[in-house]
């Protein structure tokens, strides 16, 4: 009845944004990320006799709202299972949180794969994102890890995340830190209001075929190039939305700036930014200290990362 997991915060490549069903999570079209290493969720969750649900973050008891989206993904497993136990929960992140790393990608994902487990559901990945998606809808992503697509589906069960290439296709990431605090869920709904969202419903479907094509054939630039674009346009969608929001920050144009004067001088480097102002730049592994030099030249924090696999159980508990 007790069972840890971690899993890895992803980075958005063809990115999602808005909701078509704000339950369960269903988005409007497929996505495609990448699961970065070594930042990682480590989630416990037990099962017992206890008086109530309780979960904490990094300390902190939730309430209200992230207790409910905890218990949303909980609730799902305690169905399957036939199961009313209340649960105890702790989990924690080895990276900063709400800075747009996706820490709410895989904390979720590893809080499905441990309450699974815990209460002794058989499932395979796919299905455990099914789980993970009424969290978060990037945890579907983070639960199989590596280069994976999230279907959208027609249905709850539909919509489900798979690999779409591994771990062992390497790529060189540098996060740039921008810390800016941001609330997705808001941000999911407004964006529906931009006179853009439709255009970007268009554009998506051959964005995804590509992309694909290029993870398939393990070509970063091109994976660069296409994030990039996916990147101008999705903070396009936002900064036109109903809350006309803008999350970037001084430092992430710094960063822009400085990723396409990388590029001029045959350094290749391209930006991506999820739904917040911290910036991931992309490039080729046996670039990454150049690239990261010239970020921290900037007097910007960074991470180095590359391609992180997908969520596994663990017997480390925070409890």
């Amino acid at each position: 009845m007790k069972a840890s997991a971690k899993a890895h915060p992803i980075q958005g490549l063809i990115k999602y944004h808005g909701l078509r069903d704000e339950v369960l999570r269903l988005p409007f079209h497929d996505s495609i990320s990448v699961a970065t290493s070594p930042t990682v969720s480590h989630t416990t969750i037990e099962f017992g006799d206890f008086d109530k649900d309780r979960a904490h973050l990094d300390s902190r008891e939730l309430q209200g709202r992230e207790l409910e989206r905890v218990v949303s993904v909980v609730d799902e497993v305690r169905r399957r299972a036939e199961s009313k136990a209340r649960f105890h929960m702790m989990s924690t992140n080895n990276f900063p949180s709400n800075v747009g790393l996706g820490s709410s990608a895989s904390g979720f994902a590893a809080l499905a794969l441990a309450s699974s487990e815990a209460l002794g559901l058989c499932l395979t990945l796919e299905q455990v994102s099914v789980i993970a998606r009424r969290g978060a809808g990037s945890a579907t992503r983070s639960v199989t890890g590596g280069f994976s697509r999230w279907k959208a589906g027609h249905d709850d069960e539909e919509s489900y995340s798979y690999q779409v290439a591994s771990e062992e296709f390497e790529m060189g990431i540098v996060v740039a830190l921008v810390p800016a605090f941001k609330y997705t869920e808001s941000a999911h709904k407004a964006v529906l209001g931009s006179p853009f969202f439709h255009s970007r419903l268009a554009y998506v479907h051959g964005a995804l075929a590509e992309m694909e094509s290029a993870i398939k054939k393990k070509d970063i630039d091109r994976i660069g190039i296409l994030a990039e674009r996916d990147s101008l346009i999705l903070h396009g969608i936002t900064m036109t939305g109903l809350d006309e929001m803008i999350l970037w920050r001084p430092d992430t144009v710094k960063v822009i700036l400085e990723v396409r004067k990388m590029r001029e001088e045959g350094l290749p480097a391209y930006f991506s930014i999820d739904t917040g102002a911290t910036v991931y730049v992309n490039t080729h592994p046996s670039r990454t200290d150049e690239v990261e030099q010239r970020i921290k030249a900037l007097g910007i924090e960074t991470l180095k990362c590359g391609v992180g696999g997908s969520s596994w159980i663990v017997r480390e508990h925070l409890f």
